[in-house]
């Protein structure tokens, strides 16, 4: 329990003796003092205020009962008198003007405590005084709370008294009508026991004789028998409430309340391990018709003259490895509609399909031997959103943030962050119907300031940019039907390779004017052309030997894209989706695109092969369980096909799983999730991919993951 507390003398340090009942007299400074020099520890403090709570809501219990108290006694003492005063005229022979009377009694004076003014709100703690100074007598000759006594019969007794032993009073007539009157019984709601003396008889000429002796009782006594147990929880509450907000507001009675800017904050993660397994069946062709073009365009220009072999793609020899992702992202409430979000994420190279490291892996600096990791700001944006409305949306999105698009992985990564500027909206005209639309513009590529570096006349810009548009509806046919259909249209602009003014490099430091064309991230599948164009002559031996060369697209990209997604129910908790999304480039030229290709080439039958690519790519898939494991068992099980045409897509946004990542592929996939608990699940995927056009690849992917949320 508490202490003994000698504040008055300064004193800092305190020793345990058993409480008090009721709570020292202390100031909300003083306690400040206390636990400041750590001679009160805050639980010591809480404890006082809860001490003084109980003690000053006993006190408003007991004001109350004394107000309702004295004005019970008032209305009777009126009462009484009318009553005498009808029992006057009766015994003059008088009629009295209504025989009628309100309760059998007599004159009365009543002894009450005036009661103090009522007090307004709650006084803070250090303005309570002393709650247990104010003593209170129990009355042991009570009746029972169930049976009270009759408070109007027992004046009426009382001050019956002194008429028939005081020698001054005239002898006690015969029985009157008053006397008659007051044994007529009425039905008057006893009231709460009195504080009651003797009073002098109006018909007494002189006092009472000095020997007659009344009952002292202390001016600030109460007598109480009974509060209802509903009424001093109703005290015992608001007490509560005002002294604990009066604390709050001095702040310091809630000592592990949190800042506001810190519950605008809300940090969220997740990390997953997964074993990886790469399978190369017999077969794919390792003669060098895979070239790492993304090798190529980051790095030095390679030269085709040489005899040397471009960089490239693995297609022959099978590897395993064990890779991490790890997100740390924050969202922060502005107020008044504005929001921030960051996100950081791992990653062994600036890819933006992925947040994967290769653990052990050795590259771009990091890596291997237990070497540290590489962090990147993956996600850092300000929206604004409007309406507020649960089911009406308006947002501006500003930054890099997620995929604002209803969309599948075969165009878009599932890890893909958007550069730019996105509006997103939707509003429903029925219960049943939601349409939705987006809208934004997204820096692909912006040229160097400097372009090129080592070159004093610079080159002009070629910046890269994608607009898109996309709109949709929500049809919810019934509570098991549901269905999501959206249209896209995405416009790259300049992200086509183009072709230089002719020149001669002489070290492979010469840049051309268009090498800032090239893809600045790129996967496989699409088709590429060489960019500098190269005058043959005596420096190069005519064409020979120096042929430094970059490779951009050869088709431009006008992506039409149609999705949807059919929700079933009627089997909860378990949910049927299917899924679809069908694409074309409609900007996709063959003739054009043929004259130029370097890759996606037939069986040569002259210089090259026929030109094999194509601009249109597909795919359906079906999910059966718990569309999201938010309990321990919960599960699902996904299948799936796709065919994804050479130039159909961007090869750089699209899945990097499926087939290494890229387009000209097809194939199947097959997946399945358990979860351990409530954020952390485990899942199990296998994909096998194909080339479509060109020499012959296989490749298989299995995939065992361990996840956790936060």
């Amino acid at each position: 329990m508490l202490l003994a507390l000698c504040l008055g003398a300064g004193v800092t340090g305190f020793a345990a003796e058993p409480a008090t009942d009721a709570a020292p007299n202390l100031t909300v400074s003083q306690i400040n003092r206390l636990v400041a020099r750590g001679a009160l520890s805050k639980k010591d403090a809480a404890e006082l205020l809860l001490m003084a709570e109980a003690d000053a809501a006993e006190a408003r219990a007991k004001e109350a009962m004394m107000q309702a108290q004295l004005a019970q006694a008032e209305a009777a003492l009126a009462r009484a008198r009318a009553l005498a005063a009808q029992a006057g005229h009766l015994r003059n022979g008088e009629e009295p003007a209504t025989r009628s009377v309100a309760a059998p009694v007599a004159t009365v004076a009543v002894v009450a405590t005036e009661p103090a003014p009522r007090p307004g709100p709650p006084a803070p703690l250090h303005a309570l005084p002393m709650l247990a100074a104010a003593p209170v007598e129990n009355n042991a000759e009570s009746t029972p709370a169930s049976e009270p006594p009759d408070p109007v019969a027992t004046m009426a007794n009382e001050a019956s008294e002194p008429v028939a032993t005081a020698s001054e009073a005239p002898p006690e007539p015969a029985p009157t009508r008053a006397q008659t009157i007051a044994s007529e019984p009425t039905e008057i709601p006893p009231p709460a026991p009195v504080v009651a003396q003797k009073a002098p008889s109006r018909r007494a000429a002189t006092p009472a004789p000095a020997d007659a002796t009344e009952e002292k009782i202390p001016e600030d006594t109460v007598r109480v028998t009974y509060v209802p147990e509903i009424v001093k929880e109703q005290l015992r509450e608001e007490l509560k409430a005002d002294v604990m907000a009066q604390a709050r507001e001095e702040n310091w009675a809630a000592p592990n309340t949190i800042p506001d800017w810190v519950t605008r904050f809300r940090l969220f993660g997740d990390v997953r391990v997964r074993g990886e397994g790469i399978i190369f069946p017999a077969g794919n062709d390792n003669t060098g018709a895979f070239p790492n073009f993304n090798a190529i365009n980051t790095g030095a220009p390679f030269d085709v003259s040489g005899t040397v072999f471009s960089p490239q793609y693995d297609v022959d020899q099978d590897r395993n490895r064990l890779r991490l992702r790890a997100r740390l992202g924050a969202a922060v409430d502005l107020g008044e509609g504005y929001s921030a979000g960051l996100r950081l994420a791992t990653g062994e190279n600036n890819s933006p399909v992925t947040q994967n490291q290769s653990l052990g892996a050795a590259g771009a600096g990091q890596g291997g031997n237990f070497s540290k990791y590489a962090l990147w700001l993956d996600r850092g944006f300000l929206k604004y959103e409007v309406g507020g409305l649960p089911d009406q949306d308006l947002a501006f999105t500003f930054g890099r943030f997620d995929n604002p698009f209803f969309a599948t992985n075969m165009i878009w990564a599932d890890d893909i962050g958007f550069d730019g500027f996105a509006t997103q909206g939707k509003f429903p005209v029925s219960e049943d119907i939601t349409p939705f639309f987006v809208v934004g513009a997204f820096p692909v590529f912006n040229t160097d300031l400097n372009f090129a570096t080592n070159q004093p006349a610079k080159f002009k810009s070629n910046d890269k940019w994608l607009y898109a548009a996309q709109l949709g509806v929500t049809l919810e046919f019934s509570k098991d039907f549901s269905l999501k259909l959206g249209g896209s249209y995405y416009y790259f602009q300049n992200i086509e390779g183009k072709r230089s003014t002719p020149y001669t490099p002489l070290t492979a430091v010469d840049a051309g004017d268009t090498d800032s064309s090239r893809p600045a991230f790129a996967q496989r599948g699409n088709t590429y052309m060489a960019l500098r164009d190269i005058i043959p002559g005596p420096l190069n031996n005519n064409g020979t030997t120096n042929q430094y060369q970059y490779f951009g697209l050869a088709s431009k990209f006008q992506e039409l894209a149609l999705d949807g997604r059919l929700d079933y129910n009627a089997f909860e908790p378990f949910q049927v989706s299917l899924v679809g999304e069908w694409v074309k480039n409609r900007s996709f030229n063959r003739a054009a695109i043929a004259a130029k290709a370097v890759n996606n080439l037939g069986v040569a039958t002259g210089a090259t092969g026929a030109f094999l690519g194509s601009d249109t790519a597909w795919m359906v898939g079906a999910t059966f369980g718990k569309p999201s494991l938010g309990e321990r068992w919960d599960w699902n099980v996904s299948l799936g096909y796709r065919k994804v045409g050479s130039d159909a897509l961007v090869d750089g946004f699209n899945d990097s799983d499926f087939g290494g990542g890229g387009t000209n592929l097809k194939g199947y996939t097959f997946g399945a999730n358990l979860a351990l608990s409530a954020r952390t699940w485990i899942g199990l995927r296998w994909l096998s991919a194909t080339a479509i056009a060109g020499p012959a690849f296989k490749a298989d992917l299995i995939q065992l993951d361990f996840n956790g949320k936060f």
